[in-house]
């Protein structure tokens, strides 16, 4: 089954959960911003957490599904509509989110997002491109994974591993029911982290930040009142999504998926696992404040969010 792209979106890229195991090589993480709504999507659709799905920021983009397809949408709230191929009046269905929606051949059009900037786009049975490393993800600062390292560009062609649902139906079919493991946080809510051992410097816990127009998939820089950064001569040393470093001009950065394998700036901390999903989905200006917690609280509330995938699961297994 093959999918055309008629339209990529300001950026599209296929994911799955990272290229783990290769950090002491160099390698990024890459993968999808937030694992939890891109494993919830492909749970929706029958497929692994880690089957390969579409990343798609601040705008979707259009495709065209040259046979039925099964899809789950999950992620920023999407303006998501659908013109059946056999629909000669050119008519846009609606196409819901959090949910299993099967699809005859036609056009799928993914507009603007709400409540985030990201979405992810599962399709049964996987997005069939080749592994590098032991995954399919794009990591778009080295140039390989997904589909030849880089971005959707209008014209490419995907492959979907999975089979051709069955379905006569000539319009979306969709459950009423749908997933949302667990609502919208409120964006008043502090972004959780743990302070680096030995950290004597300026805490960023200490005032309110807005999320700057230069951040991207390898680092969330922030905005405010500069904090001195004065450590005196660092030697470069690991780092990982989540890590915040200060770097000289005083303004924190916020690691991300795409985030470099060691750093020479100092380390103030780092975000709690559960909180970069919050992270991946703050439009520049968005304002943030944080909380520091300890590592035990923060492993606590990583096993809390995976038992919750683990329910989900259990749910759609029993519903099949």
């Amino acid at each position: 089954m093959t999918i055309e792209v008629l339209s990529p979106g300001p950026l599209t890229t296929v994911q799955d959960l990272g290229r783990s195991g290769w950090r002491h090589l160099g390698v990024a993480l890459a993968g999808a911003l937030d694992p939890l709504a891109a494993s919830v999507a492909n749970c929706l659709v029958g497929n692994p957490d880690n089957a390969a799905v579409l990343e798609c920021t601040l705008h979707g983009p259009v495709l065209r599904l040259r046979r039925p397809m099964q899809i789950a949408l999950c992620g920023a709230e999407a303006q998501a509509g659908f013109v059946p191929e056999a629909d000669t009046a050119g008519t846009t269905r609606p196409v819901p989110s959090g949910r299993p929606v099967t699809l005859p051949a036609g056009t799928l059009r993914l507009g603007g997002f709400s409540g985030g900037i990201r979405a992810w786009l599962a399709f049964a049975g996987g997005l069939s491109v080749p592994r590098v490393l032991g995954s399919r993800s794009t990591d778009l600062k080295s140039g390989f994974g997904g589909l030849d390292g880089r971005p959707l560009r209008r014209g490419d062609v995907l492959q979907v591993a999975g089979h051709v649902p069955l379905t006569s139906k000539a319009v979306p079919q969709a459950p009423t029911w749908w997933v949302a493991p667990d609502g919208r946080p409120s964006p008043e809510a502090p972004i959780r982290y743990v302070r680096a051992t030995g950290w004597t410097g300026p805490h960023i816990c200490s005032q309110r930040w807005t999320v700057g127009t230069d951040s991207n998939r390898q680092g969330l820089r922030l905005e405010g009142k500069p904090l001195s950064a004065d450590r005196g001569n660092m030697v470069s040393s690991p780092v990982a999504p989540g890590t915040i470093q200060l770097p000289p001009e005083g303004k924190p950065i916020v690691l991300l998926a795409d985030a470099q394998t060691v750093g020479g700036y100092p380390r103030m901390g780092h975000v709690a696992a559960v909180d970069l999903r919050r992270l991946a989905q703050a439009a520049p200006g968005t304002a943030l404040t944080f909380e520091s917690i300890d590592a035990e609280t923060a492993a606590g509330l990583w096993r809390g969010q995976r038992a919750l995938l683990a329910r989900v699961q259990l749910m759609l297994d029993a519903r099949s």
